[in-house]
């Protein structure tokens, strides 16, 4: 895999993925649409520990999540734009990266479409594209590959 690049709109924060993302949400909850300022959020998931924060340092904002344990957006302390986020569930193991912070973002397309119950009435999903209403059962939806690096860093999550 090529590594993957990213970077905010004043290009003071700039990082890179080591490894492929566990999984690409396309989020149409209620939370997202208000902190986007658009019908959606499109996250990739990833280790921690696989981004590597090239220059600058994002500043950390916390704010509410659907879930109601809250997540922390971490934001270019000049331009504002959000890199990425970390949920309460998954503590700061997990990186949820702004998809179009990528400079690839063109070419990542969402495994799963969730929380489509408030999907905006006039996005149309792609015929054949996975979607919830709410969440999901990471078993039943996660690669192999992506459920045992998830059981890596839930096992630290639980150490």
């Amino acid at each position: 895999m090529e590594h993957l690049t990213g970077r905010c709109a004043c290009e003071r924060i700039t990082y890179r993925l080591h490894r492929e993302p566990l999984i690409v949400h396309c989020c149409h909850c209620t939370s997202c649409q208000r902190e986007t300022g658009t019908a959606f959020a499109i996250n990739a998931l990833i280790e921690t520990a696989n981004v590597e924060l090239l220059t600058g340092n994002p500043e950390k904002i916390l704010t509410p999540s659907e879930s109601g344990r809250g997540q922390k957006i971490w934001r270019c302390p000049h331009c504002k734009v959000a890199v990425w986020s970390n949920y309460g569930g998954a503590k700061d193991l997990v990186h949820f990266v702004r998809v179009g912070t990528l400079d690839q973002a063109r070419s990542i397309t969402p495994d799963i479409h969730i929380y489509t119950r408030s999907k905006v009435p006039w996005v149309v999903l792609p015929e054949g594209a996975q979607a919830v209403e709410e969440y999901y059962d990471v078993p039943s939806v996660w690669p192999p590959e992506s459920l045992e690096r998830r059981k890596a860093y839930m096992a630290e999550l639980k150490a």
